[in-house]
């Protein structure tokens, strides 16, 4: 009975884990360019009593042994990196990357970090930039007096500035991709970094290859399904509270033995 309280326990503590990425996808349903979560588990070790094979007597042997379980634990949590829905806007600075790969921004500290966010602004300084003021790279500048921006699914920039009768090239919007993109750090803002687990972005131009392509005027939006985790948030709300009358039912059980041994 003691060991039963034990092992729902880690049941209750694996449905509350299992339930919080279910609200953080819930949570980010308009997130622009958001990956959804799902959870791993694995089963605890187990207290082997009777080995399977192990003799009964000197003809027989036991078939399947005494293995009783210990539990379950959360072995970890995996970024789900399927396309979203595209949606179009109004904005020529939106990109959404119609397949694999990231867009690039450097962070304050000069590093680098990923995101699928293509809402892009221009700054102060004419750079463009996203919506956290993080420059894109390649770092693109803006011309003064520009009247339309260009950019091609190959991610070719061009600018039209008024008074020249022909386009400006602004430069090259590359993307990177990965090994293995669940392997990504997830350190909010839209934002991945690279990983021992990811292995090292490999940059390439958009369209060629295995990377996708670019498609101006359009943002992507969330992978999650709000059906799909509503339907797991049901089925984890019942295994919690499956796991919580094994507590009850060994309490019980232990008060039966304490009130009447």
């Amino acid at each position: 009975m003691q060991s039963a309280l034990w092992v729902s326990k880690t049941g209750l503590a694996a449905m509350d884990a299992k339930l919080t990425t279910i609200s953080n996808n819930l949570a980010n349903v308009d997130t622009t360019g958001f990956k959804k979560d799902r959870v791993s588990f694995q089963d605890l070790y187990y207290q082997v009593q009777t080995q399977p094979g192990a003799k009964l007597d000197q003809q027989n042997e036991s078939p399947s042994g005494i293995q009783l379980g210990t539990g379950v634990r959360v072995v970890g949590t995996q970024k789900v990196f399927t396309s979203g829905d595209t949606k179009t806007t109004s904005n020529q600075l939106d990109l959404a990357i119609d397949g694999n790969g990231f867009f690039k921004v450097e962070l304050p500290n000069g590093e680098t970090a990923y995101t699928r966010d293509g809402a892009f602004q221009v700054n102060a300084e004419s750079v463009i930039v996203n919506a956290s003021g993080l420059p894109l790279q390649p770092q693109i500048t803006v011309p003064a007096n520009t009247t339309a921006i260009t950019i091609g699914t190959d991610g070719t920039v061009s600018a039209t500035v008024s008074g020249e009768s022909t386009a400006q090239s602004l430069g090259q919007i590359t993307v990177a991709n990965f090994v293995n993109p669940a392997g990504l750090k997830a350190t909010g803002g839209n934002l991945y970094q690279a990983t021992e687990a990811s292995g090292d972005a490999v940059e390439g131009v958009p369209g060629e290859e295995s990377y996708g392509s670019l498609k101006q005027y359009a943002l992507e939006s969330s992978n999650v399904s709000v059906v799909e985790e509503m339907v797991d948030m049901i089925a984890t709300q019942r295994a919690y509270e499956m796991n919580a009358k094994v507590v009850s039912a060994a309490d019980q059980m232990l008060q039966y033995v304490s009130q009447n041994m």
